[in-house]
């Protein structure tokens, strides 16, 4: 008797089915993220009532940053042929959506707004701002924080076969190495055990996702 659902890296699953279970597991997270934050988990979190302005800059600049990645990810997955690789597109694809919903989701429960200063001031001054400075533009402090341009991410929709393989490793390695900037950021200046926490686990798992796509860049010889 066969599985009464496939496993997201075998041949033939829609896409479509990838992207509602994205999103459920958004509004999961959120719903999580949220009641977390009115003490319903904080025995189990160690949540404290009120986070610092690097808690809150970290929930409102991760949730862009995650944003694109889902969206490279389900570019890849919906056209690669390699089949290790659409596993991997699709498991950031629903952790990074999840982790979004969370975010969302602390906002919330803080009763903040979900944007407010600049992206990445909430790091100015440390050795994690990626030197942007208070006057660079929006496409500047995205590029300080290794997100993919407009032209890019129109590259990697029109590409094709292991073209578009090694350049959404390629765009990817490079916002996972953004995104663990950071997570070591607000893990040093944030306030919440909650966030810490959640920031620390982001950071060792995209570490792993780092070396992982290291391993298929090499295996599918892409140029440096």
């Amino acid at each position: 008797m066969s599985d009464p659902v496939e496993r997201p890296g075998r041949p033939g699953i829609p896409w479509l089915l990838a992207v509602v279970a994205i999103v459920l597991v958004g509004a999961l997270a959120f719903a999580i993220g949220r009641f977390s934050t009115f003490g319903l988990l904080s025995e189990a979190t160690g949540a404290t009532a009120g986070p610092n302005a690097a808690d809150a800059g970290f929930a409102r600049d991760m949730q862009v940053h995650h944003s694109q990645a889902v969206e490279m990810a389900m570019i890849e997955y919906r056209s690669t042929a390699d089949e290790e690789l659409r596993v991997l597109a699709y498991d950031i694809a629903t952790a990074q959506a999840g982790q979004r919903g969370e975010m969302y989701g602390w906002l919330v429960g803080w009763g903040l707004p979900q944007s407010g200063d600049p992206l990445m001031s909430w790091m100015s001054g440390t050795g994690h701002d990626h030197g942007a400075g208070a006057e660079a533009t929006t496409a500047e402090l995205e590029a300080a924080m290794g997100m993919a341009d407009d032209d890019e991410m129109a590259r990697l929709q029109e590409a094709s076969g292991t073209t578009q393989d090694c350049l959404f490793l390629d765009l990817m390695i490079r916002h996972h190495a953004g995104a663990i900037e950071m997570t070591d950021a607000v893990v040093e200046l944030g306030s919440d055990p909650r966030v810490i926490d959640t920031a620390r686990h982001m950071g060792q798992n995209q570490t792993a996702e780092i070396a992982a796509m290291q391993d298929i860049q090499e295996r599918l010889g892409c140029s440096a």
